[in-house]
């Protein structure tokens, strides 16, 4: 029997408008910094201590788990992968099939709708979570997921979302 395994899926947090670099290099807003700075220690207390970390090299994305991680030994050095910026669900969930196997618990931050897309992809239940991701995840939300399959088995219904970790403001 395989070891239950964590994966968050992460939305970052607030951005600011689309400005003259494009929406790959929008910053957070003061709001976002605060929701990220607020979470990280949140999430790593239901879902940590982390082995790996893939986030999406968009600016937002990267400055999220930065905050998210600032100081706490809970959250290891991030992975920045450009192709997670504009990932499908399907992508993500092939890119997670080549994690190592002694990764316990993983914490990806990207972009709507492909992080509550592939949560509901992974959920194994028809329960009152599955109308909130097929609605999407607000930002600095995070769906918690147990996986019970190795990495490399990783596909559909094979995961159990615990439970949507939103922002207190």
């Amino acid at each position: 029997m395989t070891e239950v395994r964590t994966l968050v899926l992460m939305r970052h947090a607030r951005a600011e408008p689309t400005g003259h670099l494009g929406d790959r290099m929008r910053p957070l807003a003061q709001h976002g910094r605060q929701q990220a700075s607020q979470q990280g220690p949140r999430l790593a207390d239901v879902a940590g201590p982390f082995d790996v970390a893939l986030v999406s090299s968009a600016l937002r994305a990267a400055e999220t788990y930065r905050l998210l991680a600032a100081g706490d030994e809970t959250y290891p050095r991030a992975r920045l992968i450009d192709e997670f910026y504009a990932a499908g669900a399907r992508h993500l969930l092939e890119s997670l099939r080549h994690l190592p196997e002694t990764a316990r618990r993983v914490i990806v931050v990207g972009h709507e709708p492909t992080m509550s897309s592939l949560a509901g992809m992974l959920h194994d239940s028809h329960d009152e979570l599955v109308p909130q991701l097929a609605a999407g995840i607000p930002v600095a939300a995070a769906c918690i997921v147990d996986v019970g399959v190795a990495w490399g088995q990783l596909d559909r219904r094979c995961g159990h979302v615990r439970g949507i970790l939103r922002p207190e403001h």
